[in-house]
């Protein structure tokens, strides 16, 4: 499509919303748009409409059919109604639980989402403040509900709000009920189709009675409640980073006994726009600087995080220097996972049937934790729709210990399907007690994992490429990573291939294809070397970048040599990247 026919198609598109059935706020920001000289603003909203995917909504908020607006979560809510309604219509009363995080208009299409739920006859428990993303995963589960919704954009920049939908089992929807989803979200074709006028007698409002069982449910997961009491003053910073953490993990840690939780004040409040730092992301150094200037102060001996809606975890650890470091996602779910597995040991709770779960970009070092002590690994996509499939699948025949990916997600529960900041952040502080106890802090728990178990070096990196000419390049990138593999990583030639597009298992040394044993296809490839070093590549189903995400292996002779060795798979990793083209 040429420049001028895409400015005439959305041009015919935007003029639509200039129609008297669509409020005057967003009358007079389309017109705006059609009368700037610069187009762009307008093209950006309107060449396509934002995609209600396997996740829901994610998008910039704003007018326009590709935007976060009433009328595209109007649409996505009218949708699911239908849905709801064909799939449970045997039911006396459906119902569904709304909640939302601290995102500017959160609140407003939380209650837009109750409204239409109510209005197609359906019982909504709607939260009465914002709550962490797994406490709606939990009430969900908890209030006996069909369905259920968050507002939330997660980590995203403060311009973005989303949108995610959940099933009966408070995992997000995959196939059928995803895909039958979308098609009932995209039958709505107009505005008029939306019931907006609500039944309020079928919205309740719920809040203290369910964080009280859902911090009970949280506090039943400790395994080391001695060595809390015996380190319960341990100085803990915490931030929520302006999100809604603040609204449970405080309680939810001096539940577990910690008296000695830190606060970072400027980031107690909750504030959608984000104001202390560039990006909510707990990933980012940036986003810790304060939490960690703050631990400096105090003489705190570690340093935990939540993203804006909870459910992501940040971490910072003490060296032997008494310097902070940052603990990537790879190796909060390493350390979780070799505590989980450990201290069942020790309390002799093994039974043979228990099990963990990653994703397949997150680190081949679980699997080395894993086997050894007779816990099975189950690999998925990323995702935790996917963890909770494998969940899902064994609900009856095993016991599940604990799932993570490399994205700073951890669940250590059952009662929850989706990741769980509240849960994470109170175990984690655990796992620092019980180290205590064995005279180590983190950082050198983490080095012991490493001697035990072998050394791997991670790192993401993520190439944004934002608007239609962005999302086209990804595509082309992906194309030619096909078509034209490296042969050699590093120095390392590639021995296996595996493209979760076709579901094959190439292997470069015998020639053999093999089938790959996953539920669906997903656009994943990952190439994996002689040396023992893995790279996943993967278009983010959310954000307008694609990911690569590099794993290599080095020997470690001597835990001393640790700090060495980590530069050396640093700058591995460099050059491995610098294979790829990726800066």
């Amino acid at each position: 499509m040429s420049n001028d026919d895409l400015l005439r198609t959305v041009t015919e598109k935007a003029r639509k919303w200039l129609d008297k059935k669509y409020d005057e706020e967003t009358r007079k920001e389309v017109q705006a748009m059609l009368d700037a000289d610069d187009k762009t603003p307008l093209i950006e909203a309107f060449y396509k409409d934002l995609e209600f995917g396997t996740g829901g909504l994610r998008g910039i908020m704003g007018a326009g059919t590709n935007r976060m607006n009433i009328y595209t979560v109007g649409a996505a809510t009218q949708g699911l109604a239908n849905y709801l309604n064909d799939v449970f219509k045997d039911l006396p009363q459906i119902s569904v639980c709304v909640g939302h995080d601290v995102r500017n208009n959160s609140r407003k299409f939380a209650e837009l989402a109750a409204d239409i739920f109510s209005a197609n006859g359906i019982k909504v428990y709607l939260f009465d403040a914002c709550r962490p993303t797994p406490e709606i995963s939990y009430g969900i589960r908890h209030l006996g509900c069909q369905s259920g919704v968050v507002v939330t954009a997660s980590h995203n920049p403060k311009e973005y709000n989303g949108y995610k939908a959940y099933w009966s089992d408070g995992a997000q929807m995959i196939a059928p009920h995803d895909v039958k989803t979308i098609e009932y979200v995209n039958a709505i074709t107009d505005v008029d189709q939306i019931k907006f006028t609500p039944n309020k007698e079928l919205i309740q409002i719920i809040g203290p009675d369910v964080d009280n069982d859902y911090l009970n449910d949280v506090k039943k997961l400790s395994l080391s409640p001695e060595a809390i009491a015996r380190h319960k003053d341990m100085k803990i910073v915490y931030t929520p980073i302006h999100g809604t953490g603040s609204m449970l993990i405080y309680d939810s840690l001096a539940r577990w006994g910690f008296t000695n939780v830190i606060h970072v004040p400027e980031q107690d409040v909750q504030d959608g726009n984000f104001p202390t730092v560039v990006s909510p992301n707990p990933e980012n150094p940036e986003a810790m600087s304060m939490a960690i200037a703050k631990a400096r102060e105090t003489g705190a001996s570690i340093v935990v995080a939540s993203d804006p809606d909870a459910d992501r975890i940040g971490l910072v650890v003490r060296d032997k220097e008494g310097n902070y470091q940052l603990v990537n996602g790879n190796q909060i779910v390493m350390i979780f996972i070799y505590y989980l597995i450990t201290r069942n040991v020790e309390l002799n709770r093994l039974n043979g049937t228990e099990y963990v779960v990653k994703t397949i970009v997150t680190s081949e070092a679980i699997r080395r934790i894993a086997e050894p002590n007779h816990v099975t690994l189950f690999d998925c996509y990323t995702g935790f729709k996917w963890i909770a499939n494998v969940m899902r699948d064994h609900e009856t025949t095993a016991r599940y210990l604990g799932g993570g990916e490399e994205s700073y997600g951890f669940l250590a529960e059952d009662f929850v399907r989706d990741k769980d900041a509240v849960s994470a952040i109170s175990l984690m502080c655990e796992i620092a007690a019980w180290a205590a106890d064995q005279g180590l802090n983190l950082y050198e728990l983490l080095i012991d994992i490493y001697d035990k178990y072998g050394f791997s070096r991670e790192r993401g990196v993520s190439v944004v490429r934002p608007g239609k000419t962005g999302a086209e390049e990804i595509v082309a990138m992906m194309k030619n990573f096909r078509e034209n593999p490296p042969k050699t990583l590093a120095g390392s030639p590639v021995t296996l291939i595996k493209d979760y597009a076709d579901l094959n298992m190439r292997n470069l040394k015998t020639g053999g294809v093999l089938k790959l044993d996953f539920p669906a296809t997903s656009n994943v490839l990952q190439f994996f070397t002689e040396a023992g070093d893995k790279v996943s590549i993967r278009p983010s189903g959310t954000e307008p970048k694609i990911k690569f995400y590099v794993e290599v292996r080095e020997d470690m002779a001597d835990k001393k040599d640790y700090e060495a060795i980590v530069r050396k798979a640093d700058a591995h990793i460099d050059q491995l990247l610098a294979d790829l083209g990726v800066k």
